[in-house]
């Protein structure tokens, strides 16, 4: 039985077809020659730069994954030093072949090389397979990247709505305020006592009159 070869290559410009087949979701938008164009330029800038690695996993050479690495700190405000594994990736139908962990194990290996003492990594949220993966390798979760079109995030802030939940609370209060207003009298049981029968209105005389016979 012939085993199958993982090998492991700095990423060159004609991989950028196969590159943009990988990374097809997270690249800009436009179209394929445009985001071909955009993996070349990234492939040059590491090639020539001692803070970056583009890294290329070959299974029985065909390109398998790939990854880019950078030299970087753990945030703008966190300057501890880190090197950065962006969009580590596996095209589907070659994994659970070992391949993703040959990319982190170059990943690991630029960090050694470099003195570095902290690693970080960017995956999609949905993708849980790579989240879980990740984890194993005592990766935790940081932090939480979001994105929006800017016109998207003015528009909401010049036009803020209502959480849902406090529109409901104030309708029911405001509801409940009005039963209040319009709740009829006699629920507070005034009405009751005013219609309990009144009591004779006897004259005195008459009183003195009905006392006298009773003596009598």
């Amino acid at each position: 039985m012939v085993r199958s070869v993982i090998s492991t290559r700095a990423a060159r410009p004609e991989d950028a077809p196969v590159l943009v087949e990988l990374w097809s979701d997270v690249l800009r938008r436009g179209d394929r020659s445009e985001q071909a164009a955009d993996i070349e330029l990234l492939v040059k800038q590491a090639a020539v730069s001692p803070e970056q690695r583009f890294v290329v996993v070959e299974y029985d050479g065909s390109v398998a994954g790939a990854v880019l690495l950078r030299l970087s700190t753990l945030s703008p405000i966190n300057l501890e030093p880190c090197v950065q594994s962006i969009q580590p990736r596996v095209l589907p139908q070659f994994r659970r072949h070992g391949v993703g962990r040959a990319l982190m194990e170059a990943a690991t290996a630029f960090a050694e090389e470099q003195g570095v003492l902290l690693m970080a990594t960017v995956v999609p949220s949905a993708t849980r397979e790579a989240n879980r993966f990740m984890a194993r390798l005592g990766l935790t979760q940081v932090a939480t990247w979001r994105a929006a079109p800017t016109m998207l995030v003015r528009s909401r802030l010049s036009h803020p709505r209502q959480p849902v939940a406090a529109a409901g609370r104030n309708r029911l209060i405001a509801a409940r305020r009005t039963a209040r207003r319009a709740r009829p009298v006699d629920e507070t049981g005034l009405a009751e006592i005013a219609e309990l029968p009144a009591a004779p209105d006897w004259p005195d005389d008459e009183q003195d009159a009905g006392a006298g016979a009773q003596r009598g």
